[in-house]
């Protein structure tokens, strides 16, 4: 039976969309204007003829993109870091949210007070630093995948989807003889797909994103990730490299047009990734996000 809504449910509707529409409009165009002119030819990007469509469409910026070798390399660096990053935040996550899941966990308030405290109150960006250089973690991978090895967010997330998953599971299983590092990884894992998916999400593309971890530990040229390699390219005008490869390949390109070609590069992997974990992220993140 379809139920009819009152003016007031009407117009709340017609509000709330009308806002979210343009919310999303907002968050769109400079996206599209970035791709438009990623595709359009800089002599169309210099004399301001992009808008939301490629001008005298071309691959040349991308081909050039491609062919440098800093932007390989800055590459390789974020993708081992967003893979080990996220490999030591999901294993500390999960092993710490199945115990601290259980209500009868001695002491297990102390321990949610102790995570809840440093979410609103974070370490100063100065002894982060001083504690990163006198563990001589400067300048390595390290110094940028440990100092945030545990969201306390998402561990929270994680420790209220745990407690969805039946008692009478861990009972039988316990009947049967299994270890509790066992229960974890073969009963509470599996039966948190949605949680794991959103987290790896969370983590994975936070790793991709991360930039100021980067410009505070790395000092090394050569091991700058690839977010600092867009922030010279765009804040500092440092296109020496790409410059160079036009100048050699007798391209005549702007640097406008190099740059938005290179952060529609960067941003490919993500948007790639998000359609095979978004079936899972919208689960995990509301079953995750209510408090019983």
């Amino acid at each position: 039976m379809k139920i009819r809504k009152s003016l007031g449910e009407k117009v709340f509707d017609f509000t709330n969309v009308s806002f979210l529409t343009l919310i999303t409009v907002a968050a769109m165009l400079p996206i599209l204007y970035v791709v438009a002119g990623s595709f359009s030819s800089s002599n169309a990007l210099i004399h301001n003829r992009v808008t939301l469509w490629p001008v005298e469409a071309t691959f040349d910026n991308f081909k050039l993109v491609v062919n440098n070798s800093t932007f390989w390399k800055s590459g390789w660096m974020t993708v081992q870091i967003v893979f080990l990053g996220t490999l030591i935040n999901m294993v500390l996550t999960m092993i710490t949210a199945y115990p601290l899941s259980k209500m009868d966990l001695k002491g297990r308030k102390f321990f949610m007070l102790l995570i809840i405290f440093t979410m609103i109150f974070q370490a100063p960006i100065i002894p982060t630093y001083l504690l990163v250089k006198n563990l001589y973690l400067l300048n390595s991978i390290w110094a940028l995948v440990l100092p945030g090895a545990i969201s306390a967010f998402n561990m929270i997330l994680c420790i209220t989807f745990f407690r969805t998953v039946p008692d009478d599971l861990f009972d039988a299983a316990r009947v049967d003889g299994m270890s509790e590092y066992s229960m974890v990884w073969r009963i509470v894992v599996p039966l948190s797909m949605p949680i794991v998916m959103t987290l790896l999400l969370f983590y994975a593309v936070g790793h991709w994103n991360n930039y100021f971890g980067p410009l505070l530990f790395i000092n090394d040229r050569n091991k700058q990730t690839l977010q600092m390699y867009l922030y010279s390219l765009i804040a500092n005008g440092d296109s020496d490299s790409t410059a160079g490869a036009a100048a050699e390949s007798g391209i005549k390109l702007s640097p406008v047009a190099i740059q938005m070609a290179t952060i529609v590069l960067a941003t490919v992997p993500v948007v790639l990734i998000y359609p095979f974990l978004q079936k899972h992220f919208v689960k995990g993140a509301l079953l995750g996000s209510v408090k019983e």
